[in-house]
């Protein structure tokens, strides 16, 4: 299963939600660094403060030295006393603006209009503004940009506000100036805009008031240009941050996805090769994966082991369809030689002789076949059944109290060795009571007229063992694991032929390995060191 070209370059599902878990948590941080920019508020607060205290100044000295009294005896401002004053007070501050506006909210003096020599009229303008190079412009404009879709209550956008008569970027103030002539001790709001030209401009109006009377207003405007320099240099860091975060964003998506997708791909690949038959079973996964020790190793071990598994089990059934064919094969031949002789011959005495060697293949086949069936659905069965507490002391002592009420007089005695509770596995009772009845079957079939078989069932650590011994031949040295293989039979001259199919032991072991458990085959020796009996013991987990 190859991965068409095409596709091959595509982002993955995967490395998109990569990419997703690693940029939202970043995307949200950017957000929140822009949109909580409290370092930026922090300065306008401070430049509004330190605007209006001078603003302050202004109004006082003024409300001393430029205030008299009219014609009505009403105090108001003389303009020809407080231009001069004001040309001196705003001198040390060259960026900003000042204007004295009467009562009547017309303009009495402005910082930037002066009387030059035989009357003429000379206007300062604000000093230029410095030109911003590509980069900040690129910077301020992306940033402005996304602060457009969010609320920004302390920038007024640029071109808002009224225009005042002849000031062209000076707002309006006749509402602070309404507000400051109806109560003088009334502070009102600044006024913060972003002139046309890019200068960011902050407005106070502070009222002039003498004997507690509201005479004017002083409005002071004044750029806030380290604002903006503190602001910019603020904006460049986050950006630059920023623009790092991602690319090491992307990158470690981009490694994470190569570490892990990637593998995923190649496994699903060898998954697809095993499907269709075409994996070695000695390499079924590559080996640098299956090496990781990460989860990606343990997904890759763990195919490797199924993979092997199934390549076992297939063979065991090749191994089991050839056995079962060649053990039905030996009676079917048997059967077939018997009639085609029964048909040549007139000896009755013989034919009944043949008869018999018939019946007892059918019985041999029966059998046998009885025993393949329940071999074959072993496994599935055991896959399917949900295994429970069983305490295994009950049933050995209802075993031999079975075969004491149904033993012959030469039938071999069993003797039980077992507490009467406290012998609990988790498993199949029904499985364990076969097995444990296999057992006691063979040990019976091997054991001498009146000799004794022990039940011996106890608990050792962490495992229930249980142990069936008898008095009986034993089994030869070199055939103590071979008694567990299929169809392995060496049974007593005393048996009748064909009552065993040579099954029972295997499917004995089958059961207690599904059981996570293990059984052996050993003799019972002598002080001597001779053969007495044979003895098989079950080790199960304890439940």
């Amino acid at each position: 299963m190859t991965v068409p070209a095409r596709r091959r370059w595509r982002i993955s599902p995967l490395m998109r939600r990569i990419l997703l878990v690693n940029a939202l948590p970043l995307a949200l941080i950017v957000a929140a660094l822009l949109y909580l920019d409290q370092y930026q508020h922090g300065l306008l607060t401070a430049e509004v403060t330190a605007l209006r205290e001078q603003a302050r100044i202004y109004a006082g000295a003024l409300a001393e030295s430029a205030v008299q009294s009219n014609a009505a005896n009403q105090p108001a401002i003389n303009p020809d006393l407080a231009r001069p004053l004001l040309y001196r007070l705003i001198e040390p501050t060259p960026n900003a603006q000042a204007l004295i506006y009467g009562a009547d909210g017309e303009v009495i003096a402005n910082s930037r209009i002066r009387q030059g020599p035989g009357g003429a009229i000379i206007t300062e303008p604000l000093p230029s503004v410095q030109p911003r190079g590509d980069f900040a412009r690129a910077v301020s404009f992306l940033y402005d940009q996304f602060l457009a879709f969010l609320p920004n209550p302390d920038i007024t956008p640029p071109g808002s506000g009224g225009e005042a008569e002849g000031l062209g970027w000076q707002p309006s103030v006749r509402e602070a100036l309404r507000l400051t002539s109806a109560q003088h001790n009334h502070q009102a709001a600044p006024y913060i805009r972003r002139a046309p030209d890019g200068r960011l401009l902050i407005t106070v109006a502070e009222p002039i008031v003498r004997s507690k009377q509201s005479v004017g207003v002083v409005l002071l405007t004044r750029e806030a240009t380290e604002v903006d320099r503190a602001v910019f240099a603020i904006r460049v860091s986050i950006l630059g941050l920023f623009v790092l975060a991602l690319a090491l964003t992307v990158l470690l998506s981009a490694y994470l996805a190569r570490t892990i997708a990637t593998p995923l791909l190649r496994l699903a690949v060898s998954a697809g090769r095993l499907r269709e038959g075409r994996g070695a079973m000695a390499e079924p996964v590559p080996p640098a994966i299956a090496a990781r020790s990460d989860e990606i190793g343990v997904l890759a071990r763990a195919l490797e082991d199924s993979a092997h598994a199934l390549w076992a089990r297939m063979d065991a059934i090749e191994r089991f369809a050839a056995d079962v064919a060649h053990e039905i094969k030996n009676p079917l031949s048997s059967i077939r030689s018997a009639i085609e002789t029964i048909r040549r011959m007139d000896d009755k005495v013989r034919a009944a002789r043949l008869f018999d060697i018939i019946a007892q293949d059918v019985q041999r086949l029966d059998r046998l076949i009885s025993d393949i069936s329940d071999s074959s659905r072993l496994d599935s069965e055991m896959s399917r059944t949900a295994l429970e507490p069983v305490d295994l002391a009950p049933i050995l002592a209802a075993l031999a109290e079975i075969h004491d009420a149904t033993r012959n007089d030469s039938d071999p005695i069993v003797e039980l060795d077992a507490p009467k509770s406290g012998l609990v596995v988790h498993g199949a009772e029904g499985r364990l009571v076969q097995v444990l009845r296999n057992l006691l079957g063979n040990a019976v079939s091997f054991s001498p007229a009146n000799g004794k078989i022990w039940l011996r069932g106890r608990e050792t650590g962490s495992t229930i063992e249980i142990a069936v011994e008898d008095e009986g031949p034993g089994i030869p040295d070199g055939k103590l694991d071979d008694v567990f293989d299929r169809f392995y039979s060496e049974r007593p001259q005393s048996e009748s032929f064909g009552s065993h199919s040579g099954l029972g032991l295997s499917i004995s072991r089958q059961i207690v390995e599904a059981h996570q458990g293990r059984i052996m085959a050993e003799n019972r020796r002598n002080a001597s060191g001779s053969i007495i009996g044979a003895r098989f013991v079950i080790r199960l987990p304890k439940g």
